[in-house]
């Protein structure tokens, strides 16, 4: 069995030593294996956990202390290459040579279970013993769980005596850029022949040993709005001499989101929110240029097709009467993650074969983007939420330097991922 540590300079030591116990960040010992669905079978799943958690953890501590950012995860795809091929499998590289994918069993039907593997580009401030060894990039929304969950559930379903046809494992590059590495996936025909597709997140403000899901739109629509204003500039005393650009920065500021409310369904869960403006520098003189960024989000896949030519609309009415000149950039992001009806049931099936029926929870939509949708535009799948709050102490939420998860966690979503492959097959 391939053990890796998880920084050169930090021995295994006692972790090694019992396979039924994981260390979480706060240094107690959890008595994982028993307490996350031992014994709710399928045997060779029990067998397999019980005998290689510490591999796991291994694996999960060594992805947290090397991160790699979006479209750079190429020591990450060659790690977890190197672990399918030495467990038998044949693992099959994006043509960019970061992300890959990889069939476990045979058969003509397949389904796909997906984990993204790119962090984020900020310093992780957790102070872990594994943190992350990177200055400027950190795994603080849990992509080194899904890989190595996703990574450890192809290797158990490997071990099967038998498995009711293919599950196909999608290791995804550059989730945390628009318009997402799933387009990556896609193009290079990772989806070719598969029926359904299922996927994870994190969610910090779920306990552990319990999942989330919903029919329905789970996340949203994120598309980026830039907006650059020119003047002629001038005095502030004379703003009726030339086009004052602040003001029609402001206009937009105030006027864009308060229209976009009376014209789209309030039911739509749509959400204009202004992250950057710039503009400027004395106080006594009109600038001639001005910037301004953002983010509209919404759940509504019709939605979603229409922001574009209303935005524009919009912003045209609004500085009109300013005369001031203007470029608008729309980046169409991420379609809403939509859960299909019939894969959520499956997941739901798998999560309570899993972990138990007092595992299945409900969740709310988030106003986030998740690259995932791309995929439901093609075929039908499901994502979930898995809890990894330890329900002590803070919920650390995600894309925060301090964000921290209970590594009980990996084995539930081990369970819970195979059980999902299997139930999707049967």
């Amino acid at each position: 069995m391939t053990v890796l540590d998880s920084r050169p300079d930090l021995p295994f030591d006692e972790r090694r030593s019992d396979p039924a116990v994981l260390i979480t960040p706060s240094g107690v010992s959890m008595p994982s294996v028993e307490d996350l669905g031992a014994g709710r079978g399928p045997d060779w799943l029990d067998q397999w956990l019980a005998a290689n958690a510490a591999d796991v953890l291994a694996w999960f501590r060594h992805i947290h202390a090397h991160p790699e950012l979006s479209r750079q995860e190429f020591a990450t795809t060659e790690l977890v290459a190197g672990l399918l091929k030495s467990f038998g499998l044949q693992p099959e590289l994006l043509p960019s040579g970061n992300g890959l994918v990889c069939d476990v069993g045979e058969g003509e039907r397949c389904v796909a279970l997906r984990a993204d593997m790119d962090a984020l580009p900020m310093t992780e401030a957790t102070g872990l013993p594994y943190a992350a060894d990177t200055p400027g990039a950190a795994h603080a929304c849990g992509h080194d769980a899904h890989t190595t969950i996703l990574l450890a559930t192809g290797i158990a379903l490997a071990s099967a005596p038998s498995l009711p046809g293919r599950v196909r494992l999608v290791f995804q590059p550059a989730e945390e850029v628009m318009p997402g590495g799933a387009l990556d996936v896609i193009a290079a025909g990772g989806l070719d022949g598969v029926e359904r597709i299922f996927g994870l997140h994190c969610d910090p403000r779920t306990e552990v040993g319990r999942v989330g899901t919903r029919v329905g739109a789970i996340t949203s629509a994120t598309d980026l709005l830039e907006l650059r204003l020119t003047s002629p500039g001038g005095h502030t005393s004379r703003p009726h001499l030339t086009a004052d650009l602040v003001h029609a920065l402001g206009t937009v500021i105030t006027g864009l989101p308060a229209l976009l409310s009376r014209r789209i369904d309030p039911r739509s869960g749509t959400v204009l929110v202004w992250g950057a403006v710039h503009a400027g520098e004395a106080a006594n003189a009109v600038p001639q240029e001005g910037l301004l960024r953002g983010t509209l989000r919404t759940g509504d896949h019709d939605v979603w097709a229409d922001l574009e030519p209303l935005v524009a609309e919009l912003v045209q009415s609004l500085l009109a009467p300013t005369g001031v000149g203007y470029e608008l950039t729309h980046r169409r992001g991420v379609p809403p993650v939509i859960n299909e009806r019939e894969s959520t049931q499956y997941l739901r099936t798998a999560i309570e074969s899993a972990l138990g029926e007092d595992a299945l929870a409900g969740t709310k939509q988030s106003a986030g983007g998740e690259d995932f949708g791309w995929y439901l535009e093609r075929i039908p799948g499901s994502f979930m939420r898995l809890g990894v709050w330890s329900g002590e102490g803070p919920m650390r939420d995600l894309h925060q330097p301090t964000f921290q998860l209970d590594e009980r966690a990996l084995l539930a979503g081990i369970r819970v991922m195979t059980h999902t492959a299997l139930a999707a097959l049967s």
